[in-house]
């Protein structure tokens, strides 16, 4: 058979075929990957009890890591610990409720690793009271709050959608 242009073209082709460099696409990948891990723990969503009814609000900023209070029916519990029942909130005398200001002193003194560490070395406290709670008990929690140092308290609610304007 003779060997014609075209045949000879054709099998230089054939040759030099484009081969896909995976090299390159997995480090675009591996780029990728932890990029989501990092930006996935960048949301901390508190989930309240189930016995806690928090109030609904149209909130726009996102929580950061702080301690947090959290108020039921019956107790107080800072971090996780149950320090005080709301019985003994509402009898004490003072402003000032010893057994959680002494629950926050420990939490800034314990603090182990860097996610802890910058929420106990933070001013910040936010408090999950159910909406049922009397404001007098809110109060109480709010100013041992300040005298132990965190002195920027925010009060958890739920998310609603935001509200749009109504059309004219």
């Amino acid at each position: 058979m003779k060997n014609t242009r075209r045949m000879r073209r054709m099998a230089r082709a054939k040759k030099h075929r484009a081969t896909l460099n995976l090299t390159s696409l997995m480090d675009v990948f591996t780029i990728l990957v932890f990029f989501l891990l990092v930006n996935q723990s960048a949301v901390e969503v508190l989930e309240p009890p189930k016995e806690i009814k928090l109030p609904d609000s149209v909130v726009e900023s996102k929580p950061r890591p702080t301690v947090t209070m959290l108020v039921s029916g019956e107790a107080v519990m800072v971090q996780g610990e149950v320090v005080a029942s709301i019985a003994q909130v509402l009898a004490s005398k003072d402003e000032r409720i010893v057994p959680i200001i002494e629950r926050l002193v420990q939490i800034r003194r314990s603090a182990i690793g860097v996610s802890t560490e910058a929420a106990a070395r933070n001013d910040e406290i936010v408090i999950l009271a159910d909406k049922a709670i009397p404001f007098k008990v809110l109060q109480r929690l709010m100013s041992t709050s300040a005298l132990s140092g965190y002195t920027k308290i925010s009060l958890a609610v739920i998310q609603k959608a935001t509200q749009q304007a109504p059309k004219s």
